[in-house]
């Protein structure tokens, strides 16, 4: 799983959403600060490359089908990935300075207090219908979000802090915050816009997977449930002819395909009915990835370094609302139970970074980590779960308290899982504890999440473009059914210090506060911390055109599907190669987008 706010901002930067034309503010926004800054002009993508053809068709794994493609109502990343294909923001953000630019809204104002936040539309954002996108279609998405009937719990977060926007005029609209924070802008003008007219009649909760009024690049194709997804490139774009979308979304058609288990995906990507495979399993990178397809180079393996945002957080989260895990000394324990640097070793080649926090790019040279990291230790464990209150059933070794047998169930989604909990059993069951695993489809596993229906499960995290730890860490959050705070984290220091960071617009006078954050939470054990990696591996059949640092700075693997293309003459070359035995001239191994981009 990834965050949802990560997704939606990674896909809204991947896709360049943003234009620019000449428009006039009303007289009121005479004495606020307006934007975009005089001087700011519509120019190409920084990271697209001139020389991109448009045509053809890229397939990709996707992983699980999601439960929706509702981005509202499903926040996995697969909705966000399709549904921001679908939909635009009023606001966009600059792919290389990550400063926000116009999308929907051309203009936008903001109050000297802060608290004001005046947008002006374009006259020609349209729907595929043909119907002008007005301001009457973001106060129904607002209040469609907002409604307390609507299963939108993670995106009521940031929305909750205005009132309900006013709408000026057809192209004018303004939202009032109660407080002043310093995401305001973003939250106002960052969410995606949906038709008012297509959808106010339809139950919010049951629109899942019909769409058929969209405002961005791509439309709804062919979809078979559990099998692909179709996305078509829309000819009739209304954001097309600005120069900031020229040679991205290149690809007439985006199939999506959906494999609930990695391995499947990954054979079906040998036989080539996968274009692009990014690779999350280390055993695949080092022991799949040899053959002729490789060492003829008709498959591209690569790293790629181009991520500034610090690493993934990742690790076993557990639920902290009851027992057993309401009790730190024996989150704690649990911490010293998962021997991470033997699963590193002998599951995954060495390949991780262990880790000792959940902002790792906050430290450095000049804020080192005071962070200890958590070592395998049965003895310490043992002492802390006596101090807990555990003790041994003399007939059977299994620890027990009041009563009750000291069972864990892991709720697990993914069969790849289950090598790595198989040593985890063993080590609990070393110190009286059992270990059950849970498996479940997505589905059933996103439910079992949405109702706190669960004691552990794995659990990954993007790491931010901007941290905001209120959604994961704070108590309000805790609660939330849908929402990201999913171990149910309550700490009334974390929440002052979230309080605190709010009207705060210095980023190192933020990142000061999330450090303490930071350590804060990591005494409490809310998860048994992991791995992670500082570069993203990559696979793709040779038949690609892109830019020659393949992957924009801290953006994703999916970021592909916006700036790449299909070659004609690698498509050529390639058919030839595989039909002939021929090698293809290899492509880099290592690619570090600093080193690149800059020279």
């Amino acid at each position: 799983m990834i965050s949802h706010r990560l997704a939606r901002w990674v896909y809204v930067i991947a896709t360049g959403v943003g234009l620019v034309c000449l428009f006039m503010l009303p007289a009121h926004a005479a004495a606020e600060e307006v934007f975009p800054k005089t001087g700011w002009q519509d120019r190409p993508d920084p990271y697209a490359d001139p020389e991109a053809i448009a045509g053809g068709q890229v397939s990709i794994d996707l992983g699980p089908s999601p439960k929706s493609f509702n981005y509202y109502l499903d926040t996995s990343f697969q909705g966000s990935l399709i549904f921001g294909n679908l939909y635009e923001s009023m606001l966009s953000m600059n792919p290389s300075n990550f400063e926000y630019e116009p999308a929907v809204a051309l203009k936008w104002s903001i109050s000297d207090d802060k608290k004001t936040f005046t947008f002006n539309l374009d006259p020609a954002a349209r729907w595929s219908d043909g119907r002008p996108i007005t301001a009457h279609d973001v106060k129904w998405t607002y209040d469609a979000i907002m409604d307390p009937e609507h299963l939108t719990g993670p995106h009521k977060i940031d929305l909750e802090r205005f009132d309900p926007p006013e709408v000026i005029d057809e192209r004018t609209i303004r939202f009032q915050a109660k407080t002043v924070h310093w995401q305001n802008l973003g939250a106002a003008g960052g969410f995606l816009i949906l038709p008012k007219h297509a959808y106010e009649a339809l139950d919010f909760n049951k629109i899942n997977f019909e769409f058929p009024v969209v405002s961005g690049p791509y439309r709804l194709g062919r979809y078979e449930e559990g099998i692909f997804l179709d996305l078509e490139r829309r000819a009739d774009w209304w954001a097309k002819k600005y120069r900031r979308h020229r040679n991205t979304n290149n690809f007439d058609i985006i199939k999506f395909k959906f494999f609930a288990e990695r391995e499947n995906a990954l054979e079906a990507f040998k036989k080539g009915t996968i274009d692009i495979y990014p690779v999350n399993t280390a055993r695949f990178w080092v022991k799949e990835t040899k053959g002729e397809k490789f060492e003829k180079n008709w498959i591209v393996k690569q790293k790629i370094y181009n991520n500034h945002l610090g690493l993934q957080f990742q690790g076993f989260a557990m639920n902290m609302r009851q027992a057993p895990f309401d009790d730190v000394r024996t989150r704690k324990a649990i911490n010293m139970l998962v021997d991470r640097r033997k699963m590193n070793r002998t599951i995954m080649y060495s390949q991780y970074e262990m880790l000792n926090s959940y902002y790792t790019d906050l430290y450095d040279r000049r804020h080192p980590c005071p962070n200890i990291p958590i070592e395998f230790d049965k003895a310490a464990a043992r002492k802390l779960l006596q101090e807990a209150g555990w003790r041994a059933n003399p007939k059977t070794g299994i620890l027990e308290k009041g009563g009750l047998q000291f069972t864990i169930r892991f709720l697990t989604r993914d069969a790849s899982t289950e090598k790595f909990l198989s040593i985890f059993a063993e080590d609990l069951k070393d110190v009286g504890i059992e270990l059950v695993i849970d498996r479940k489809d997505w589905a059933a596993w996103a439910k079992d999440m949405d109702e706190f229906n669960y004691q552990m499960t794995w659990a990954a995290w993007g790491a931010p473009l901007f941290k905001n730890p209120e959604s994961s860490w704070s108590s309000k959050e805790a609660d939330r059914r849908g929402g990201t705070n999913i171990t149910g984290f309550k700490d009334a220091e974390v929440d002052r210090l979230i309080e605190e960071q709010k009207s705060i617009f210095d980023v190192q006078k933020r990142n000061a506060i999330y450090r303490r954050i930071d350590q804060i939470i990591y005494k409490e054990y809310p998860y048994v911390l992991l791995w992670g990696l500082d570069y993203t591996r990559l696979l793709y059949w040779n038949k690609f055109g892109m830019p020659e640092w393949v992957l924009p700075k801290n953006l994703t693997d999916y970021s592909s599907l916006s700036y790449w293309w299909l070659d004609p003459d690698s498509v050529a070359d390639l058919a030839d190669a595989v039909n002939n035995g021929y090698t293809l001239p290899p492509r880099p191994s290592v690619v570090r987008f600093d080193d690149v981009f800059e020279r």
